[in-house]
């Protein structure tokens, strides 16, 4: 595991959104594993900054989003569907069947997560960019979810949706289920980026690092992958 620490947030950004950059110039086809949430909005506007520059294009390139929450449609403001089309796909020249986000709307859940499974069983990921819970859950594998899980539908966590409260008017708007890559699905990627930001991710950052390797820490499992980059700010990396 490779830590890199960077003075602040713009930078941390910056230095995501150049690995990535890099990886699309030297491979256009590339598959991008790709997280929702505050953390990944300054890499995904480098990305948009690079490609307007003329630097990049992401036409031939294959996406594949963590997780999506139940109980919302794609329409809703904070869907993931819309995070990733406001923030990301709109703004850039990825084609519209290269985009797979896990669908929450209608079916039968079990099956959806099925599907997204034998999608992602079929291609193999170059890059997954991940972020972290401050209980220390990837993609939404929450603390006790096994190393071998893949695609599931899973309850968020009290803290987890505490956490993310911030998005929506109130605690009782933000949705209780979410379909998720699994910890398995996660490993399977050839590389990995971890990014972090602030002093309230610093604890469960240094759990990941220096900790031992648990499900209660599902990050942890980062370090049984022979290939994971780990950027953090100043703050989140305040107690390693």
């Amino acid at each position: 595991m490779k830590v890199i620490t960077v003075r602040d947030y713009n930078e941390l950004s910056a230095k995501a959104g150049q690995l990535i950059t890099d990886l699309i110039r030297s491979k256009p086809d590339c598959t991008l594993g790709l997280a929702t949430g505050g953390t990944p909005l300054g890499t995904y506007q480098y990305l948009v900054e690079r490609y307007r520059a003329g630097d990049i294009t992401l036409k031939d390139v294959q996406t594949f989003n963590l997780d999506e929450y139940c109980e919302l449609p794609r329409c809703h403001p904070q869907s993931y569907y819309r995070f990733m089309h406001d923030n990301l796909f709109q703004h850039v020249d990825l084609q519209a069947e290269n985009m797979h986000i896990p669908c929450t709307e209608g079916g039968d859940p079990q099956s959806q997560c099925d599907s997204y499974n034998t999608l992602l069983n079929s291609t193999t990921v170059d890059l997954q960019l991940l972020g972290i819970g401050s209980n220390g859950h990837i993609g939404f594998c929450e603390p006790g979810t096994p190393f071998t899980r893949e695609t599931f539908l899973t309850r968020l966590s009290d803290k987890t949706r505490q956490d993310n409260q911030r998005f929506f008017n109130s605690l009782e708007e933000v949705p209780t289920t979410a379909i998720t890559m699994g910890i398995k699905n996660i490993l399977q990627a050839r590389s990995i980026l971890l990014i972090a930001s602030g002093r309230g991710k610093a604890e469960c950052v240094a759990q990941m690092i220096n900790g031992p390797i648990t499900e209660q820490v599902p990050a942890s499992a980062l370090r049984q992958h022979p290939n994971v980059t780990v950027i953090l700010d100043q703050d989140a990396a305040a107690l390693l």
